[in-house]
């Protein structure tokens, strides 16, 4: 009998300001481990979860087992007797795509333990299914980064049109988790279908720069685009403190800094991790002088994605 594996799959930062939907990056940590092993009898079931209170242990409502579920009969395997640990190792609504993480751990897990029918990238389509069914909304920014690594644009979502993008050297990452709860479903809910054309126009010029920012390793353009006048405009008041705690992030001399996700959590992006440092801990500041809890995470880009540990 095969002793079993586990998979790591990291947490993700999505939409980087100007690229609602499209764009999303890894991070090192935190991230969501599987524990994944055969047993005799016939099904994929989940025996525990951990770190992950409330969540559903049945296959078809757990974004790991349902991703899992799904890739078993794509490969004819559905009744392969399998058994999951699940160890959650990061915040469920935190903005770091928790679910993603959930999902991408399900599904790689499982492909590893049948010795890679597939190719990693080809899981993509069962993670994304899986974390659809906890935000109703079929997008990979959080899904695709955290499966294949790196800065990732998905040019179209329904076909999983998904490109790695190129990542300047030192550009480093500062995540700030306020411990309040925001639901991706209801911060997707306030959103406006309507956008104004001159706000089309502005965005569309700050996602085309920043990607050229990206591919030619020039900070100050990146600074200059990392700017979003169409989301985080209607998403910033459900965040307390918001407003100081970019304002901190960019006084330390953050490239840019906005919401992650769907948040609370709010992400920086800096040149170096002298400055990612130093912006996290006057981020961090704001929400603790007003008593609020957070937790701080540092990283550079993560290339990997998720893995077998």
């Amino acid at each position: 009998m095969h002793p079993g594996i586990k998979v790591f799959a990291p947490a993700s930062v999505a939409n980087i300001a100007v690229g609602y939907d499209i764009l999303g990056f890894a991070l090192d940590k935190p991230g969501d481990e599987i524990l994944a092993k055969f047993k005799d009898r016939k099904g994929l079931v989940i025996k525990t979860i951990t770190g992950g209170k409330g969540l559903p242990l049945e296959v078809e409502k757990n974004t790991a087992g349902f991703a899992a579920q799904r890739f078993l009969e794509h490969i004819g395997e559905a009744d392969r007797g399998i058994e999951f640990e699940i160890r959650k190792k990061m915040p469920f609504g935190s903005g770091l795509g928790s679910s993603a993480a959930s999902a991408v751990a399900g599904v790689m897990a499982v492909n590893e333990l049948l010795d890679c029918p597939l190719e990693k990238r080809d899981l993509l389509p069962f993670a994304v299914q899986g974390e659809q069914i906890a935000d109703g909304s079929y997008h990979a920014d959080n899904v695709a980064p955290s499966l294949i690594g790196g800065m990732v644009l998905i040019r179209d979502n329904p076909s999983l049109d998904v490109h790695r993008l190129n990542v300047p050297k030192g550009l480093y990452a500062t995540v700030v988790y306020p411990k309040i709860k925001i639901l991706t479903r209801d911060s997707r809910a306030i959103l406006s279908d309507q956008v104004l054309l001159k706000d089309h126009i502005k965005q569309s010029g700050n996602l085309a720069a920043f990607m050229l920012g990206l591919f030619n390793s020039d900070f100050a353009l990146i600074g200059r685009a990392l700017q979003d006048v169409i989301i985080e405009p209607q998403r910033r008041k459900l965040i307390p403190y918001f407003d100081e705690v970019q304002e901190a992030a960019l006084k330390c001399g953050a490239l840019g800094c906005s919401i992650s996700g769907a948040g609370p959590s709010i992400f920086a992006l800096s040149a170096n991790s002298l400055i990612a440092e130093e912006a996290g801990n006057a981020m961090k500041k704001v929400f603790t002088d007003r008593k609020i809890r957070t937790k701080l995470f540092l990283s550079g880009i993560n290339q990997e994605g998720a893995i077998k540990c």
